[in-house]
């Protein structure tokens, strides 16, 4: 990595009305002064779907590779990508008990859009005042809401 690499702020957060039911998934990025909202939804999903939806459609948005800070108030999300993916890979995308990972194409995909740039995670509490968590929140809620139109 070097200097000239551009440093890139996302916030992701996802949302469903039932789990499962309708969903929605929102990120905000922010580099250098410029922010960018991106949301969308499905009318037949999961929580945990939106949560990694959101983080795949955000580093899918960057053009070129970039540090990235990832902010996530999911902790399924967060350990899944720093902690538990790596067994999942060595055993074929099973878990330790030997059933298949749930929502493996988007942990594939995740996967693979993370070897494009230089990511950190980083967890913050959900619903506590955090400025961007608050935004991917109401981006989230307007992913749900577009879909039900």
């Amino acid at each position: 990595m070097n200097d000239a690499t551009t440093a890139v702020t996302v916030y992701t957060d996802g949302a469903c009305k039932g789990n499962p039911g309708p969903g929605g998934w929102g990120a905000w990025l922010s580099s250098g002064g410029h922010e960018k909202e991106l949301f969308g939804g499905e009318r037949l999903t999961t929580n945990n779907r939106m949560e990694l939806t959101a983080v795949i459609e955000a580093l899918a948005s960057l053009k070129r590779r970039c540090r990235v800070a990832v902010y996530t108030d999911s902790e399924y999300v967060k350990n899944g990508i720093t902690t538990w993916i790596h067994n999942w890979k060595r055993r074929g995308w099973r878990t330790a008990d030997n059933k298949p990972v749930k929502n493996a194409e988007l942990w594939e995909r995740l996967d693979a859009l993370v070897q494009q740039h230089d990511v950190a995670w980083h967890w913050v509490r959900g619903h506590t005042g955090d400025p961007g968590n608050e935004r991917a929140d109401a981006l989230a809620n307007k992913g749900v809401t577009s879909i039900l139109r």
